[in-house]
């Protein structure tokens, strides 16, 4: 065991977020440079350390190496899905059914699948007005194309809104012969796809939609009437849709940084409903609308993250370009952890922010 004394000069040497320590403020300074710490990071509710991802936090809480005196208290008053303190086991107890969701039964999914064509009455509300930034969540399945049936094909889609009702579905035909239709994951066979609706009609009705009627060169802030997009793998979703959608006006359960494993790679839409959500999905064939109810959920749990509030919150925001510029390393080096911490910025867009400052039109 370590019984080495901190000194005074190391403790003042200490990321106020990390807690790392290092043995010449330079350093730290330069750590902060790199680190882009924020109020935006999951942080430990008992000890108050900021992680880079919610599987940091986790393994911070209850992996194999935990931190001894938060592990203690997480396991009296933690909740294992969200990973919230709670004051007291009862709150706790209280809290865990709402925290743990439940999935989608198979009956509430056919009745929602009623009406399958998008509805105009989405599109406006009194006085004709085009409503402001609306979110939906889009899920598609694939089926294999090419000699070996590797090429994945879009043939089936769904769209569904914030309320988890479905505001489109249909069978996709491909424009190339299936060679794989992966039933044992997909449940497609060939008779869903003969009289399907054409690749290029689903992607003219999905693009028309999300647009909302704003040109694409024109969607450059969520202040606009285009749509926030969720779901998880967008890119490889759109690409076989052939859609193209602005970035900042995409949430991707796959890439946001604080669903991401510690080593920086995605994990599986299986894995975070399980871990976040509470509940198992894609354990037999799989349905688009239960992945886009999946990611939806993901995305408002995300969403309602609370955090300090930050007038200029990105690290890429112009008045934040200069806190750890080079030419003000003499400065930085005369500030204390807390106050390096303090003009440090996030390098992602944290989706809390939906939920502010979104004007309407």
């Amino acid at each position: 065991m370590d019984n080495r004394i901190e000194s005074s000069e190391t403790l003042r040497n200490k990321c106020g977020a990390c807690f790392r320590q290092f043995n010449k403020v330079e350093h730290l300074v330069d750590h902060m440079r790199t680190s882009y710490h924020s109020v935006h990071e999951p942080m430990c509710g008992i000890c108050r350390k900021h992680c880079r991802s919610f599987e940091s936090l986790r393994e911070h809480l209850i992996g194999p190496l935990p931190k001894v005196e938060c592990a203690r208290i997480f396991g009296v008053r933690g909740c294992n899905i969200c990973l919230t303190i709670l004051d007291t086991p009862n709150s706790l107890r209280a809290h865990r059914g709402a925290c743990q969701l439940s999935r989608v039964s198979p009956q509430g999914l056919l009745s929602r699948m009623s009406n399958l064509g998008i509805k105009d009455d989405l599109l406006k509300v009194d006085g004709g007005r085009i409503r402001g930034p609306q979110v939906v969540a889009l899920g598609c399945k694939m089926v294999g194309g090419g000699r070996d049936g590797s090429l994945d094909l879009c043939a089936r889609v769904c769209l569904i809104d914030q309320d988890e009702n479905i505001i489109f579905h249909s069978y996709v035909k491909p424009q190339i012969p299936v060679t794989n239709y992966r039933y044992e994951t997909t449940g497609i066979r060939p008779e869903h796809l003969r009289d399907a609706m054409p690749l290029k009609q689903v992607q003219r009705k999905v693009q028309d939609f999300l647009c909302n009627g704003e040109p694409m060169w024109k969607i450059r802030s969520r202040s606009g009437k285009a749509r926030i997009l969720v779901g998880h793998g967008l890119d490889h979703e759109l690409e076989r849709l052939g859609i193209e959608y602005p970035a900042h006006m995409i949430r991707d359960t796959a890439k946001y940084p604080p669903l991401m494993k510690t080593s920086k790679l995605s994990n599986s839409l299986k894995y975070l409903t399980q871990a976040y959500l509470g509940y198992d999905i894609q354990t037999g064939i799989q349905d688009p609308y239960e992945d886009c109810v999946a990611t939806m959920r993901l995305y408002m749990r995300m969403k309602s993250k609370v955090h300090q509030m930050e007038e200029y919150p990105l690290a890429t925001d112009a008045q934040n370009r200069n806190n750890f510029a080079v030419w003000r390393q003499n400065e930085l080096e005369r500030m204390t952890p807390d106050e390096l911490l303090a003009i440090s910025r996030s390098d992602y867009y944290c989706w809390c922010l939906d939920s502010i400052n979104v004007p309407e039109q």
